[in-house]
């Protein structure tokens, strides 16, 4: 797994003491919404990518935000596969998504990218055998029979 990035609340001591049944539906209006406004994202790979330090994303911002930072990790595996020849085998990017029990707005909560790289080592000699086995089977297997 490359990376991803993750909604938390700033402060969590906020609604200390706060019954922990919630009832479904707007307490406030979006505007006034405190958990909303103090929602950040951050990210927490080792990547140079988005997001390093604390951000608010207003909910309706929020996918389309996030899946741009979760596609910097995709672009960060292509360039490192080039650069050390190897293959990006597969890149999946997926989107949490929650509601705010303040002001009953969904938004994307965070993200994930995972990604597989598989890399070429031409002097390994087990990878040189598998080339030479290749070529012997692969050998006389197109033959152009309209000459």
């Amino acid at each position: 797994m490359i990376g991803g990035i993750q909604a938390y609340q700033s402060n969590p001591l906020e609604n200390y003491g706060e019954s922990e049944i919630k009832n479904p539906g707007r307490r406030s209006s979006p505007s006034e919404c405190d958990t909303c406004n103090n929602r950040k994202y951050q990210d927490g790979s080792n990547e140079m990518v988005s997001f390093k330090s604390a951000t608010n994303i207003s909910p309706e911002s929020s996918m389309s935000k996030v899946m741009a930072h979760e596609q910097e990790h995709v672009a960060n595996a292509y360039q490192k596969a080039a650069s050390k020849n190897g293959k990006v085998i597969s890149a999946s990017v997926s989107l949490q998504s929650a509601v705010c029990p303040e002001c009953g707005r969904s938004y994307i909560a965070g993200g994930t990218t995972s990604t597989q790289i598989k890399y070429y080592n031409e002097k390994n000699p087990y990878q040189q055998d598998k080339k030479a086995t290749d070529s012997l089977s692969l050998s006389g297997a197109n033959v152009n029979l309209a000459v």
